[in-house]
């Protein structure tokens, strides 16, 4: 078996004590993060290595977004795809060479997209739509068992938020980001693993506001967070997991981890 978590820390750095508590409690094979924010010559190599995560792949930018994947398995950089075309580091694939051998896991950021839904007056916007849309010219030629992971920041379904009506014009669950997602799906034939594991629409959220300050309280969650596999990979999952408690942790990330289990 082969388990691999994928988590927007919100800054690897600040939150480390968490990191150390998760990877204690629940062992992942391979955890992949996302807005890392910092360089890698900062990245704390030598914590992922006292905890047993000796393969570590960084794409890392001052300050900034950035991906990073650790693993117990060995691996290979295996790709860096500059889907931002401006240069910030928003992807990393590794391919697995241990148990697993031969799996790709890419290492995703998507662009937030800022505050309002229209490319004509809010340039990140745009910006974002068209980084799907190199994702899934990408997509078009992926001719291995894949694994995507990471923050997607676009919440499909409409049990994917806490109110569909509310949110259809705010930026992550607009028709247009939903419409330009599912071509990315469709571009390779992607499986959605959290949404055949917990079907719509039976509650599943992977980030809620650092505005409130009990998350808890009116549960306004989205799912932002995503694990897709390719069509042979999807068939060989035995387990998915969502990790609401490090939510509650102390100096928490605004989104929480999620884990796959494939038997490979």
């Amino acid at each position: 078996m082969v388990s691999v978590t994928t988590w927007n820390i919100n800054s690897v750095r600040l939150r480390m004590p968490i990191v150390e508590r998760f990877l204690k409690e629940q062992s992942p094979d391979v955890l992949c993060l996302q807005e890392i924010k910092t360089e890698e010559k900062f990245f704390p190599f030598e914590a992922f290595r006292d905890l047993g995560y000796e393969h570590i792949a960084v794409h890392g930018q001052k300050g900034y977004h950035g991906v990073a994947t650790v693993s117990r398995i060995p691996f290979r950089e295996f790709s860096r795809h500059d889907w931002q075309d401006n240069g910030e580091a928003r992807h990393i694939g590794v391919e697995l060479l241990g148990p697993g051998r031969g799996m790709i896991v890419e290492n995703v950021y998507v662009p937030a997209g800022g505050d309002i839904p229209d490319r004509e007056q809010n340039l990140k916007f745009g910006q974002k739509l068209d980084f799907i849309e190199r994702m899934t010219r990408w997509a078009e030629t992926v001719d291995r068992p894949s694994l995507i992971v990471g923050d997607f920041n676009i919440a499909p379904l409409e049990s994917d938020v806490w109110s569909h009506k509310q949110l259809l014009k705010v930026v992550s669950h607009t028709p247009v980001e939903v419409d330009s997602l599912q071509r990315f799906m469709d571009a390779h034939g992607w499986s959605d693993i959290g949404r055949e594991q917990v079907p719509a629409p039976e509650r599943y959220y992977s980030w809620w506001s650092y505005r409130a300050k009990d998350w808890t309280k009116g549960d306004r969650g989205r799912r932002l967070d995503h694990m897709w596999a390719s069509p042979e990979l999807a068939r060989q999952v035995t387990g998915h997991h969502i990790h609401e408690n490090p939510r509650s942790w102390e100096k928490p990330s605004d989104h929480i981890p999620l884990t796959t289990e494939f038997s490979l």
